[in-house]
């Protein structure tokens, strides 16, 4: 029968994407696959040296192997191109779940739990992407956003009590979201295009607030437009780049990218769905972009290294931080909850309160 441990290792074993005999070897041989096998199972238990030897291997404490599981993580839906593999895109939903695990002992610890509150709780289900427009303007209304641009989007959400956790499994993870019994979650891939990871946030916040149509093509359609008019809103939008335009030129779409915090294929996007430039004109620009390679994965555009935003997800460190702050926690129970060796975590935290 399964029990804590056998759950915990196969976690473990699948964050860091190893098999059986992977993780076999990965010990030296201290321990074959099929004990190990036997040990998920949870039909047996290890010794000591086992557990040692094992938990160095995975990289965990041995602490980690026994912690009851608290949160529960719902259906994670991946873009439907999105391009991990199976053992990818298994690695990241364990990943996620242990850290939302984490922050919330971290909340907890610090005694700040906070619960999100939907903000358009009377909203109907979308069903055409013209109807995105109008849904963006009712979240920046309820959020008392006004009609500037948003100096930071994973700020954004974590001030609204949305996790936000920062994955590293690869380039090929763009972000996803799930819903969770301690609120929504929001996790990105650790590009650090900011135009992009700001896209990124916008599009996974609109499957957390909007009530979205089962149709997963309508869905992304909606969600596209969504994100680029929750970004871009019409009205401040229009007011910087202008009405009718018959030619736009690299530095002006620079000099917008560095406004919105909107790649320049969203803000020509944004510019025809405005009908701020024609059809023709946006067609023109894409065969452009095509040219000079902006349009490929991985590739970057102009302007990129200029936009200095930060959208790096912070609330989870600070409680943490807090909590060894106001002694509520230890040094080494603070460096465990973020997955740091002691010695890293004592110079970051001399860097917060010394």
């Amino acid at each position: 029968m399964d029990t804590v441990f056998g759950q915990r290792l196969r976690q473990a074993r699948i964050m860091r994407r190893l098999s059986l005999r992977a993780l076999a070897d990965a010990t030296g041989g201290k321990v074959s696959h099929n004990a190990l096998a036997r040990y998920e199972r949870g039909e047996m238990s290890p010794g000591s040296p086992i557990l040692l030897a094992v938990a160095e291997a995975l990289g965990q404490s041995t602490d980690f192997f026994f912690r009851p599981f608290t949160v529960q993580l719902g259906e994670v839906r991946f873009r439907k191109k999105a391009r991990l593999t199976g053992g990818k895109a298994e690695a990241a939903r364990e990943q996620a779940a242990d850290f939302v695990e984490r922050f919330c002992e971290a909340e907890e610890l610090a005694g700040d739990v906070r619960t999100f509150v939907p903000p358009l709780p009377d909203r109907a289900t979308l069903s055409l992407p013209d109807q995105a427009e109008a849904a963006a303007c009712e979240l920046r209304e309820a959020w008392d956003l006004g009609n500037d641009p948003i100096p930071s989007v994973v700020g954004l959400l974590e001030s609204k009590s949305i996790k936000v956790c920062e994955l590293d499994v690869g380039p090929d993870l763009d972000g996803f979201c799930a819903a969770t019994d301690a609120g929504p979650l929001v996790v990105l891939g650790a590009t650090t295009n900011l135009p992009r990871r700001r896209m990124t946030s916008t599009h996974e916040l609109a499957h957390v607030v909007l009530p979205l149509p089962d149709d997963e093509k309508l869905e992304e359609a909606i969600v596209r437009r969504f994100a680029g008019a929750f970004l871009l809103p019409r009205e401040a939008f229009t007011d910087a780049f202008g009405k009718c335009r018959n030619g736009v030129g690299l530095r002006e779409l620079i000099e917008l990218k560095l406004t919105f915090g909107a790649s320049i294929m969203a803000i020509m996007k944004r510019a025809e769905q405005l009908e701020l430039v024609s059809v023709a004109m946006f067609e023109r620009f894409c065969r452009y972009a095509s040219q000079q390679g902006w349009r490929k994965p991985g590739q970057g555009e102009p302007g990129d290294d200029c936009y200095n935003g930060d959208e790096t997800p912070s609330r989870f460190r600070q409680l943490v931080w807090r909590a060894v702050a106001e002694q509520q926690i230890s040094l080494s129970k603070g460096a465990a909850l973020l997955k740091q060796d002691l010695n890293s975590f004592r110079r970051d935290l001399k860097e917060v309160i010394a």
